[in-house]
């Protein structure tokens, strides 16, 4: 997992088991588990709570060995993926809250900060995300417009 802002990896980390295929135990089979990921994902569920769920209350340890796709390309495929992807919604929220957080306390520099930082790593993945053709050309950041996407 690279770190947020230094993009450089950090030292400790998890690794999943190398299981090459979906364990025998598995009670759903792949047409299941891709009618409940886009049954949860019209309801509004973000892919990674849709994995959680999978896992905590289905026994779906890993929904690509058991599929061959991930939520995502299950979503996609579907045609029920969100607008924006899922980190660069992440990242606004978290720029709002901590927005709001500075307007309630103007002296807390260090939160300015990292409101700084959370912009600057917003601006590179819309950067990122307009070259690969994710977002339109015309799409721009700004703490008003996400405020007003995310509402």
């Amino acid at each position: 997992m690279a770190r947020m802002h230094t993009r450089r990896k950090g030292k400790a980390c998890s690794k999943r088991p190398m299981i090459t295929e979906n364990p025998d135990w598995v009670p759903l089979k792949a047409t299941e588990i891709e009618d409940l990921v886009e049954k949860f994902a019209k309801d509004g569920v973000t892919p990674a709570m849709i994995g959680m769920i999978l896992r905590d209350q289905y026994a779906v340890p890993n929904v690509k060995l058991a599929t061959g796709k991930t939520v995502t390309e299950i979503m996609a495929d579907r045609n029920v993926k969100g607008e924006l992807p899922d980190d660069l919604t992440n990242l606004m929220v978290r720029a709002i809250n901590l927005n709001n957080h500075i307007k309630q306390n103007p002296k807390d520099v260090t939160n300015k900060r990292g409101l700084a930082l959370i912009e600057a790593k917003i601006r590179r993945l819309e950067r990122y995300y307009k070259e690969t053709g994710v977002l339109p050309k015309t799409w721009k950041y700004s703490l008003a417009n996400a405020e007003l996407m995310l509402k």
